[in-house]
């Protein structure tokens, strides 16, 4: 049996490597790991010697040859571990056939960018902390759109041992990612002087930290395509703020957190670009929707009203006119405004470092 950390290492190196191989241009094929070694088992299986657990990336290079050779041919067995199956199956769509993660995709923002993915072809991962409602509706999209097209990890983005752990996960069920969504994110309202430490700590842990270690740790799995496939392109997309664009008024964990981002954005972008991964960031304007602003309880709605920060409102409704009225189109952003600019910046080939404002011109870039 081979042992589990090296059998994780040959997945991380091995996988990615052979889906760069496969692809044909930006069309990367799936490649899945299964423990059972009889698994779509067929006549022109390729089999793994123990030598290629030492050298991944030359056992990636050997097999490519011989898959491409056989067109029959799509199952690697790995002796006394399992098998690696590819799968190369492509959906109708924008982004046909690519593998997605989306974090903090179980409501909200993550989850019509995960909907909206999925129907435009990708294989989806939702990413989140509450498992259970992103598992509930990975199994829905799947039962929409096919099987395997959507599924659920836990993820908390703040935890280098969970994104790692997901990341892993991903690299077992796909061979690999093509688009990393990084969309978790918190707010905590408050003025300076009364903000508790705690809530500015949360902030700044999931928007800023949380950014970081999506990026720390699913880098290395893009530029192992790209070495393996120049013509082959990732994308790193924070979704990030019109707060991270101009400053917002007793708001600062959140606004700074943000403003942060589009510095790791940029510099992201500039350390990356070798690799073949563009990095740039969506800012939506107010989802006036969605459970950040209308959650009963916690929405900023309700924060905002209770901080007084919209001079006379004495209801929510109140609030959100307010802000409805700041807007020259007049209306909340959408989850499809963002969904469209997440879309072209992946079809967009000559694009990194930037954030892209969807706030129906509310902030306009100078």
């Amino acid at each position: 049996m081979t042992e589990p950390t090296r059998l994780d290492a040959l997945v991380a190196e091995f996988a990615p490597t052979l889906r760069g191989l496969l692809g044909e241009g930006r069309r990367l094929p799936r490649i899945a790991f299964t423990a059972d070694e009889t698994a779509a088992a067929g006549p022109h299986d390729v089999t793994l010697d123990a030598a290629s657990l030492d050298d991944p990336a030359g056992a990636a290079l050997r097999v490519a040859g011989l898959l491409t050779a056989s067109e029959s041919a799509d199952r690697i067995v790995v002796p006394g571990a399992g098998a690696f199956v590819a799968d190369r199956f492509v959906p109708e769509g924008r982004v046909g056939g690519r593998v997605a993660l989306v974090t903090g995709a179980a409501q909200g923002f993550g989850l019509a960018i995960a909907e909206g993915l999925v129907a435009q072809g990708a294989f989806v991962v939702l990413a989140d902390l509450n498992t259970a409602l992103a598992e509930a509706n990975a199994e829905r999209l799947a039962s929409d759109h096919g099987e395997g097209r959507a599924i659920a990890i836990p993820m908390d983005v703040t935890d280098e041992a969970s994104v790692a752990a997901g990341v892993s996960a991903i690299l077992h069920r796909f061979g690999g990612l093509d688009i990393v969504v990084s969309n978790a994110g918190v707010l905590r309202a408050a003025s300076v002087t009364t903000q508790p430490l705690a809530d500015f700590d949360l902030v700044t842990r999931v928007n800023y930290r949380g950014y970081f270690l999506v990026t720390k740790h699913t880098a290395p799995v893009l530029a192992r395509q790209h070495r393996a496939n120049p013509a082959w392109w990732g994308d790193i997309i924070e979704i990030n703020s019109k707060s991270g664009l101009q400053g917002s008024s007793r708001n600062s964990a959140y606004a700074g957190s943000k403003f942060g981002g589009i510095g790791l954005t940029q510099s992201f972008a500039l350390e990356l670009v070798g690799d073949g991964i563009k990095v740039n960031a969506v800012c939506p304007g107010n989802f006036l929707d969605g459970p950040l602003w209308s959650d009963p309880q916690n929405g900023l709605f309700v924060q905002y009203l209770r901080e007084r920060k919209v001079p006379g409102a004495t209801t929510v409704e109140d609030v959100r006119h307010a802000y409805e009225a700041k807007v020259p189109m007049g209306r909340g952003c959408d989850p499809a405004d963002v969904l469209e600019a997440i879309l072209y910046l992946v079809a967009q080939q000559y694009e990194t470092g930037q954030a892209l404002p969807v706030t129906g011109g509310q902030v306009m870039l100078s």
